[in-house]
């Protein structure tokens, strides 16, 4: 199986006393089996940007993370196709769900992976399958 990393999921497994169920979990998983999206690199990067404007030390702890990250997922990186997309926007049409995890969601569907995401209540309604870490029976 393979599986599509929210933003909230990689950035919890990051922190040094993240969440032990989010860890174990992404542990449990071989590697080759774990991708992110295009959208994650940018919600990180969106980040980064704001944090260098109050704490530049701490962005500088965030960048080099990035790079760990990019180097690490390079081959297991995914866009959001027009196949997605249009998923996406026909879901959006007839429920609205947030963007970035609306496609996110959509570009796990379209692809036949499980989108892993803390925020499973903002788009159960997509068909995706969806796995929530967080969540003590996962």
């Amino acid at each position: 199986m393979k599986y599509l990393l929210d933003t909230n999921i990689i950035s919890e497994a990051r922190k040094p006393r993240g969440d032990g169920r989010v860890k174990r979990w992404i542990s449990s998983v071989p590697v080759e089996d774990l991708y992110l999206s295009v959208l994650t690199l940018g919600e990180v990067r969106r980040g980064i940007g704001l944090l260098e404007r109050r704490d530049p030390a701490q962005a500088g702890v965030y960048e080099a993370w990035l790079v760990t990250v990019l180097r690490d997922y390079a081959d297991r990186i995914v866009p959001v196709d027009a196949e997605a997309a249009e998923e996406w926007g026909s879901v959006n049409a007839r429920d609205p769900v947030p963007v970035v995890d609306g496609l996110m969601a959509a570009t796990a569907k379209v692809r036949n992976m499980t989108f892993v995401t803390r925020n499973t209540s903002d788009v159960a309604r997509t068909g995706a399958r969806l796995l929530n870490p967080f969540d003590s029976s996962a």
